[in-house]
């Protein structure tokens, strides 16, 4: 599998959503809090790719933060 190794993937971890007016977006600063729809035991969703192929549970350790994989999604049908 040498041809895999060079293959690169955008992963995104999605720990929740909100809808805010333009003007919001353009006033925020640093140290802005945005507000999402999710507590802390929610599941986040795994992104390849701009993707779903996976969900997760956050785990802190220490000062280090990860994602657990907990489901697979079935793959998407190849719409070409």
């Amino acid at each position: 599998m040498p041809t895999l190794d060079n293959v690169t993937l955008d992963i995104a971890v999605v720990l929740g959503t909100t809808s805010m007016p333009i003007h919001q977006v353009l006033r925020l600063g640093r140290g802005a809090i945005i507000e999402l729809d999710a507590g802390e035991d929610d599941e986040v969703h795994i992104l390849a790719n701009n993707l779903p192929v996976a969900r997760g549970t956050v785990v802190v350790q220490g000062n280090r933060i990860a994602v657990e994989v907990t489901q697979l999604l079935p793959r998407q049908p190849d719409v070409r």
